[in-house]
């Protein structure tokens, strides 16, 4: 008898359990499933966008005229005289390859979105082939810049950040509880498709489909979490507590020791964070007295030491007391993201940063952030992620489908999240609530939309 009272119990807390899941599963589709398809949609615009923002702006990009490279100085010359106002050069990007533009760049807070623009010249003739704003690591331009932030905040700036954090934090959770029911319903599901009802195959096609994305899902959600502004936070918290950060170079010239030392926590987030196109505030100290002259140095310097990739940036430092920096900007593959400090004053290497180096986690994370921004392994992984992206929406329209067929009707009730948490055992009810606090806490965000789930499925429930 005891026997089948425990067998009975165990069987009614796994039925719990799955109804549980299953009505959790159910909310984040409902509720969150809109914020993860615009981020699905405008992620995979933003991936099938390069090749498109090459030839609208090819004119800036590019030029006919393919002769010997004049020197940066004359180059920023060029680019100052053809401003109308006096703004603060931070950054130039030498052309990458013949025919191409050489990007000087300026703090510009006319520019939108990233508070840069950069002025287009011809490194052969000197010739000025445009003024835009720019953004972020990858330099990109207006049209991908809208979309970047369309992606991110819904052009609605900070506030609009809380959509893509709320998608990012569920989209995981749903990704596995997706697993569960599939797992714990294959059986019962297999035999029920011989009726090959109009139901069942579109709840079939729902699941073979996340099986199929589930480990993009798991991906995409943790990568761009790390992008987002509180679980962001935490996540570069635990980084650096933990010793899990990307190595960079030292520009401190004050001090002997010019070894390498750690970034600062947003060190991966180069893509996309406004603020990285904007040089750190330096200390005051005597500044240099011709700085634009110092360029071709520094560029040799760093080509000396071994920084070979096309794809380069060199920012300068205004104080003597702080070095140079000239760092690979090509995230593809293989990728080369060197980097080293230059001392402008004799044109020594005083510290550098080597990808080979790296500690294996901070080569995965340099990875994964690329891979997500579909840059990693160029045509390649711009076709994985339209894949995926457009399937992820096509699966949410899927699951609308299966719950407007089967929707409760008038007078009919369907039974509630907290109704099924509390047939759970006493373990599985402690275990389900430290879980559902330390996830609150670590994605507050998500935290806070659990309550909102709560209050709702409570309200349900007191109705019944």
């Amino acid at each position: 008898m005891s026997i089948k009272t425990n067998s009975k119990t165990s069987e009614s807390s796994s039925n719990a359990m799955l109804l549980l899941i299953t009505r959790l599963h159910f909310y984040i589709g409902l509720f969150i499933g809109p914020f993860i398809f615009v981020a699905a949609l405008t992620g995979t615009i933003y991936v099938i966008t390069p090749q498109i923002e090459n030839a609208l702006y090819k004119d800036v990009l590019t030029t006919q005229n393919i002769g010997e490279s004049q020197p940066l100085s004359l180059q920023i010359a060029a680019a100052k005289s053809s401003l109308q106002s006096d703004l603060t050069l931070f950054a130039v990007r030498p052309a990458p390859e013949l025919g191409d533009t050489t990007r000087i760049m300026f703090l510009d807070e006319t520019a939108q979105h990233s508070g840069a623009r950069a002025v287009f010249i011809d490194p052969d003739t000197l010739e000025v082939k445009g003024n835009l704003p720019v953004y972020g690591t990858s330099g990109v331009l207006p049209l991908r810049t809208t979309i970047d932030f369309m992606h991110r905040q819904l052009l609605l700036g900070e506030v609009g950040r809380y959509y893509s954090e709320l998608a990012a934090s569920w989209l995981w959770i749903a990704a596995l509880g997706g697993v569960f029911l599939w797992y714990k319903g294959g059986k019962k599901n297999s035999a029920a498709f011989a009726n090959r009802t109009k139901h069942l195959r579109k709840r079939r096609r729902h699941y073979q489909l996340g099986l199929l994305l589930f480990v993009g899902l798991v991906f995409v959600s943790i990568t761009g979490l790390t992008w987002s502004k509180w679980a962001g936070d935490n996540i570069s918290t635990l980084r650096n507590s933990i010793g899990w950060v990307t190595p960079s170079v030292s520009q401190d010239l004050t001090t002997i020791d010019h070894n390498m030392m750690m970034s600062d926590k947003h060190a991966d987030h180069l893509n996309h964070s406004s603020h990285n196109n904007m040089p750190a505030k330096k200390p005051a100290a005597e500044k240099f007295e011709d700085v634009d002259a110092l360029f071709d140095g520094v560029l040799k310097a760093a080509r000396d030491a071994g920084i070979d990739a096309n794809k380069l940036e060199i920012r300068p430092s205004s104080t003597k007391d702080k070095a140079w920096r000239v760092s690979e900007i090509d995230r593809s593959w293989p990728t080369q993201v060197d980097s080293v400090a230059v001392d402008a004053s004799t044109m020594t290497v005083t510290s550098r940063a080597d990808f080979a180096t790296f500690p294996i986690v901070a080569k995965l994370i340099r990875w994964g952030i690329d891979a997500h921004m579909g840059i990693l392994f160029g045509v390649i992984n711009q076709i994985i992620l339209t894949f995926f992206g457009l399937s992820l929406c096509l699966m949410i329209i899927w699951g609308y489908k299966m719950w407007w067929i089967r929707r409760p009707q008038a007078g009919s009730t369907s039974k509630p999240l907290l109704q099924a948490w509390g047939k759970l055992s006493s373990t599985q009810k402690v275990i389900t609530v430290l879980i559902a606090i330390a996830l609150g806490l670590s994605m507050p965000v998500m935290g806070v939309s659990l309550i909102a789930f709560l209050l709702i499925d409570a309200y349900r429930w007191k109705r019944q």
